[in-house]
């Protein structure tokens, strides 16, 4: 059986196909991009094809918990309603807060905000899309009067120009990327640019690279405004028809960057280079600027959000095919959560507590027959203001959505105090195990997503529908469903009387539209978001639902592609705005050490906290371990090389992690990944290094110039441990670790300083001794296997720092012998070589959706493979998502050069 529904992931929002089977109610075959979905068109990245390995039973959260122990949903109701009734009577609505996520359905997100906002009378709610795209709803608002994403994903392949800033689409946005990538081929007119601090692997479809210096985003495009003004490039006729603060913003452009060397100059850019740029930008008009966490996660967000609407208003970039600035979402549903209100400073459907009438307009569209809400009459903590609220004592009970901020906000040891000092922790968690929930007074356990029924809304404006397929787990229950409960509890039940989701879609939709008539003005209550066309749903068409971009009104019944083709902004005036920036220094805490810029990111086959991509196996080879990637100078005089451990520091955490010595770094920066966390490694959280900065006006916090050290971790030995389900880890008996999840056994890195005796460790910390082991001392190599009954309990591979590799063989193989019940005699003898007597090394994997490695792709090479396509038809690399293309190419033109080096002669 299929079903069509939506991939979790990132903020693209494909569609997908389950294929699940019926005779087995908890199992899904297979996942495959649908082709019908206009977000996709059939195309899937690799963590979306592999959403099928992710679910199970094992690991999920499925009973209530208080205070560490089962008990059963009525109980944990009405504790839940019992204590948040008490903190609100003793200290006070705003005693409350909710901290909200972009994984939760738009139902969920709504009845949250509702019920918060609404009803228990608290502004106190946030989510973590504050921590991604804050700055863009910011900029949004400033320039266009809402938070209005004009462009659609057809302007991509429209554009006769493509501006990649703060943005590794490859790797974060992989299937956007392949539409880019394929329009790109079909158009040779199409121009690409990427401005990116480090050589990305986005950079393989680019035109031009602007390397450009940290921080130096606002001095770029200010210089941009001031050469297309000087150059008579602007377009005067839309500048004066439709917008206004112009001249404002031009003199601070000129101020800042009065010509092109130096804005190159502030910006770390070479001149030739630069001015390119700005000649192909100031020379069409169909020019789409996408961007991303590299130019929101900023203590100047919005500002470099607005320097770069600030050129496409001057340029009249804007409402038409093919232009405008875009702004990609990270999450599956960051703007489902925008149109409810999940963010501290909004109301519901677009409405702010600033929209003249909106807070009684909302009041009175909630209101029922006996229950009138109350609603907080302003803004409530935004997510880092929260933090420092629960430090002081104002915050009594914070209830945790589908999220983990113990490790995606910054300064996460100080979240982790202020999370004990809490009187009262609520978390809603479909996993079992992260890092939020050991500070949980009540768990409440919550549906994934194979399990969920709603919608989502994706970067270009497009709802689709997330249908479950799967019953949940154990008794693991909606959200929308856990908060009508508690709600009722409250005495709110008269609102919050549902018996399904789509009556909850249904009260979304009417008041988009409630009070929204497109012929006033946004200051007598029009608003841009509207989706009262899809108002009236039944289940069968609600369940029927295809994807379809607001607004979808009268007067656009089949949704909106492209917004602001009639130049029409949503300000008081009508017309928008161009606002004055300039650039300012990073928000750093300094230290006496600290010389390193630290850059944070996501990389390409995980996500988040790893709690859904760490559960396939195959997405856990391209990146295994926590790493650092280093420029070759820096690396020399920290004393580091390339793959040894070593340790950021600074005043407020550390880092361990491997090192990556890469000159596609910039001197005097580094970059770590964001997924990492005390389930998978230790000391391996980014955001400990992260100081807890904002933006003044979006509140998101500083994310890319963190300060640290650099210094080399000082062990002796590193080992591979794979070890069966009845062997505990003994990381106690380690200095470092990293686990990496396989598909029948755990693979656990390990590091140390001291080295003890191996076969007494193993049998000490293993609990049984070696069966087979080898040893030789003299090269600081061993190997241990322990079988029990013909089955593997535990293999163990030591070896001196920056040796162990060559020893590992093929852990697929050595997986795949933990799920025997009994090894054949020859398996036996090839323990300790670590492979089939048959096998070849692959190598370190390339290609995750076909599990192709470094080592296979090499010799295929030599073999007489000469392109990525030829790669493709011999081993199927790069066929299917297409993110490991760049790598593929680094490694042809390795080989090529390495064929193509001058053989010295002997003389006669």
């Amino acid at each position: 059986m299929q079903t069509n529904t939506t991939c979790p992931y990132c903020g693209v929002g494909c569609g997908v196909v389950a294929e699940h089977d019926t005779t087995r109610c908890d199992t899904l075959v297979s996942v495959t991009g649908d082709p019908s979905h206009p977000a996709n068109q059939g195309r899937l990245c690799v963590k979306g094809s592999a959403l099928a390995q992710t679910l199970g039973h094992d690991g999920r959260l499925t009973h209530p918990r208080i205070n560490g122990l089962e008990v059963s949903w009525e109980r944990a109701l009405d504790e839940v309603g019992a204590r948040l009734g008490r903190i609100r009577q003793q200290h006070g609505s705003g005693a409350i807060a909710g901290y909200l996520s972009g994984q939760l359905l738009t139902e969920d997100y709504y009845l949250a905000n509702k019920f918060f906002k609404g009803f228990v009378g608290t502004p106190h709610v946030d989510t973590n899309s504050r921590l991604c795209m804050a700055s863009a709803v910011a900029g949004y608002k400033r320039a266009l009067g809402a938070d209005a994403v004009p462009c659609c994903y057809e302007d991509l392949e429209e554009a006769e120009l493509v501006v990649l800033t703060g943005s590794n689409l490859a790797w974060n946005h992989p299937v956007l990327y392949q539409r880019l990538r394929t329009a790109k081929r079909r158009n040779p007119l199409m121009r690409i640019v990427v401005i990116d601090p480090r050589v990305i692997d986005t950079c393989e479809i680019a035109d031009l690279y602007l390397p450009i210096a940290p921080g130096g985003d606002i001095a770029l495009f200010n210089g941009l405004l001031t050469y297309m003004a000087g150059k008579g490039r602007l377009d005067r006729d839309f500048i004066e028809r439709h917008t206004e603060g112009f001249d404002e913003a031009l003199a601070a452009a000129q101020l800042e960057a009065p010509d092109i060397e130096t804005a190159a100059d502030l910006c770390g850019v070479d001149v030739e280079r630069l001015e390119t740029f700005y000649y192909w930008f100031a020379s069409q008009l169909h020019v789409v600027t996408l961007y991303s966490q590299g130019i929101n996660q900023s203590s100047s967000g919005t500002d470099r959000v607005n320097a770069i609407i600030n050129c496409h208003l001057a340029g009249g970039s804007i409402g038409l095919p093919g232009a405008g600035p875009f702004s990609i979402t990270g999450q599956p549903n960051a703007m489902g959560g925008r149109e409810v209100g999940g963010l501290a400073n909004q109301l519901a459907a677009h409405m702010d507590y600033h929209t003249p009438g909106a807070l009684d307009r909302v009041t009175r569209f909630w209101t029922t027959p006996g229950l009138v809400p109350t609603l907080p009459e302003g803004p409530g903590h935004k997510a880092l203001a929260l933090v420092e609220a629960i430090e002081r004592g104002e915050i009594q009970a914070l209830w945790i959505m589908a999220t983990n901020p113990l490790v995606s906000l910054p300064d996460a040891n100080r979240v982790r105090a202020a999370l004990k000092k809490c009187p009262l922790v609520i978390v809603s968690e479909c996993m079992a195990r992260n890092d939020t929930l050991e500070h949980a007074d009540i768990l409440l356990p919550a549906s994934g997503w194979a399990e969920k029924d709603g919608t989502v809304t994706n970067s270009e404006r497009r709802i689709s529908r997330q249908r479950g397929i799967l019953p949940p787990p154990g008794e693991a229950r909606h959200d929308w469903w856990i908060i009508c409960e508690v709600a009722r509890r409250m005495g709110f039940g008269e609102a919050f009387a549902y018996s399904s989701v789509h009556e909850v879609f249904d009260e979304h939709a009417r008041l988009s539209g409630f009070e929204n008539d497109p012929q006033a003005t946004p200051e007598t209550g029009y608003r841009l978001f509207d989706i009262s066309g899809l108002a009236g749903l039944d289940r069968t068409q609600y369940d029927a639902l295809a994807p379809i971009q607001w607004p979808v009104n009268a007067s656009a019944p089949q949704g909106t592609a492209r917004l602001f083709e009639d130049a029409r902004f949503m300000t008081p005036s009508g017309r928008a705005r161009l606002i004055a920036v300039a650039s300012r220094p990073a928000m750093q805490r300094p230290g006496s050490d600290t010389r390193l810029l630290l850059n944070t990111g996501r990389i390409r086959d995980q996500w988040h906290t790893m709690t859904r991509t760490a559960r396939a196996s195959r997405l856990m080879h391209h990146r295994s371990e926590p790493f650092i990637e280093v420029h070759p100078e820096d690396a020399r005089q920290a004393s580091v090389q390339n793959g040894q451990l070593a340790r950021l520091h600074n005043p407020l955490g550390e880092y361990l992690g491997r090192v990556r010595v890469t000159t596609a770094q910039p001197q005097g920066s580094l970059f770590v990944p964001i997924h990492w966390n005390d389930q998978f490694a230790r000391q391996a959280r980014a955001s400990a290094l992260i100081a807890a900065f904002c933006d003044p006006v979006s509140g998101q916090p500083e994310s890319k110039q963190g300060r640290v050290a650099l210094s080399p971790v000082p062990a002796q030995w590193e080992a591979c441990l794979l070890l069966g389900s009845d062997v505990t880890a003994p990381l106690e008996a380690c200095d470092w670790w990293a686990r990496i999840p396989l598909a029948h056994c755990q693979r656990w890195q390990m590091a140390g300083e001291k080295v003890p005796d191996w076969r007494v460790w193993c049998e000490r910390m293993l609990g049984q001794a070696p069966t087979l082991w080898s040893e030789d001392e003299t090269r600081g190599h061993f190997r241990a296997a322990c079988l029990h009954g013909g089955r593997l309990l535990w293999w163990l591979a030591v070896a001196p720092v920056g040796t162990l590799n060559p020893m590992l063989g093929d852990i697929g193989w050595l997986d795949d012998c933990f799920v025997l019940e009994t090894l054949e005699p020859t398996q036996r003898r090839r323990l300790l070589a670590g492979r089939a007597a048959s096998g070849e090394d692959g190598g370190a994997t390339v290609c995750s959706c076909h599990q192709v490695g470094e080592k296979t792709i090499a010799r295929a090479i030599a073999g007489g493979c000469k392109s990525v396509e030829a790669l493709g038809e011999r081993l199927a690399c790069g066929t299917q998502c297409g993110s490991c293309i760049p790598e593929l190419k680094k490694l042809l033109t390795a080989q090529t050069e390495r064929r193509e080096e001058p053989v010295e002669s002997t003389p006669a």
